[in-house]
Order: structure tokens, then sequence, then C-alpha cells
């Protein structure tokens, strides 16, 4: 299988004109070489700092976050849990990645209604673009809408084994990823909060899905 990294600049050469956007991905495409091509294109980026940039991350740690003003405060629920996300951002002259000007700090308390636990999570990004292109509350909906992506691609990994498919010819790995995200999206849609409860439910009666979809 061809590796991810590898295939983050074929794919938006596909696309003519990338100026003004703004590109957010997985933290495995927090790649330097990434950061160029996007600059050099016109285009800004938003990404999320782990293992494999350990010297931005560890810069980021460092940086005087107690000192820092929170700049917003976010609530939301799903999946059954409740959560809570705090961002803070500065603006730093010598960040460890290219064309990096502000760095952002989030943390994510969140609390499973069914157990009780309370889990918090600390993310640090960098991105190019300015605080004049983008105030705190709009990085933190680009971060957000990054997340609600990754949570459908979790889905189709562990629900429907996508990571597993054999499927090799023409597009018919692309054709099954379309359908499964139309289930995901119907049944999300139908008020599904456990799309794998939701699959086995439906799957016994051939007249549920078609009612489910309007169809019967």
């Amino acid at each position: 299988m061809t590796n991810e990294i590898t295939c983050f600049q074929p794919l938006l050469e596909t696309i003519v004109d990338l100026a003004g956007v703004v590109v957010t991905n997985d933290a495995m495409h927090t790649q330097r070489e990434h950061a160029d091509y996007l600059l050099g294109r016109g285009a800004h980026y938003i990404v999320i700092a782990k293992g494999n940039q350990k010297n931005l991350r560890k810069q980021l740690e460092s940086l005087p976050w107690g000192n820092i003003p929170l700049q917003g405060r976010v609530r939301g629920t799903g999946h059954g849990c409740s959560e809570i996300r705090r961002i803070k951002v500065a603006t730093v002259n010598n960040l460890l990645f290219p064309g990096a000007r502000p760095a952002v700090q989030i943390k994510r308390r969140r609390t499973d209604h069914m157990t009780g636990k309370t889990t918090v999570k600390t993310v640090y990004a960098v991105t190019s673009l300015t605080a004049e292109q983008a105030d705190p509350a709009q990085l933190a909906t680009l971060i957000r809408d990054h997340w609600q992506i990754e949570a459908l691609h979790h889905v189709r990994d562990t629900t429907f084994v996508e990571v597993a498919s054999q499927l090799r010819t023409g597009n018919a790995l692309r054709a099954m990823a379309t359908w499964q995200n139309l289930a995901i999206g119907a049944l999300r849609l139908a008020g599904a909060t456990n799309i794998a409860a939701a699959l086995r439910h439906h799957a016994p009666n051939a007249d549920r899905p078609l009612a489910l979809l309007g169809l019967k």
C-alpha cells in the first residue's frame, strides 16, 4: 500500500488554484516539505504537532501558557460525552516549522456520561495564518471541523473495518467509501449516536434501511 505522505502533493496537484485556501490534515502530514509546498502555492495550513515533530512539540509545550489569557471556550455534546474546549493563541517569532506564526493550545475536557470519567487532553497546533487572517475562534472552528472529518474516518475504520478491505480493482474502494459515508450520514440524520448498534438494528430487516431512506 502506498505511503499516505507521498500522496499529499500529487493529490493537491489536482486542484488548480490553492491560493488563500486553508488546508488541514492528520498529524501524519505535519511535514516540513508539505508546509513548504502549500506556502509555495499561496495556501495556508493549520497542523497538529505530535511525536513526528518532536522539537516543535517540545517548543510548544515550553511556551509560557500560564501567562497567556484564555481566548475562547466552546461546549459540545455527542457520542454520550460532553466536552469543553479551551483555546489559547500566542504569536511566536521562531517556531520550528516553515511559515508558522501563531502557536495554538487547545485543552479538551471530556466527560463520559455512562462512566462519569473525565479526561483532559492538551493539543498543540501551528498555523501559517496571521492573527489578522484568523482570530482564536476561527482557528478553533478549523481544528474542530477537521476533527469531525477524522471522526468519520474512525467510524469507517472501526465499524466497517475499512483498513482491512481487500478491494483493489478500479474504483471499487472509492465506491465502497461512498456507500459507507451514505450509511453513516443517513443514520446520523436519523439520530443514531452509535453507528455499530444502528447497523445491527437495521441489518435483520430489509424494510428498515429502505424506510430510513424514505423509500418505503
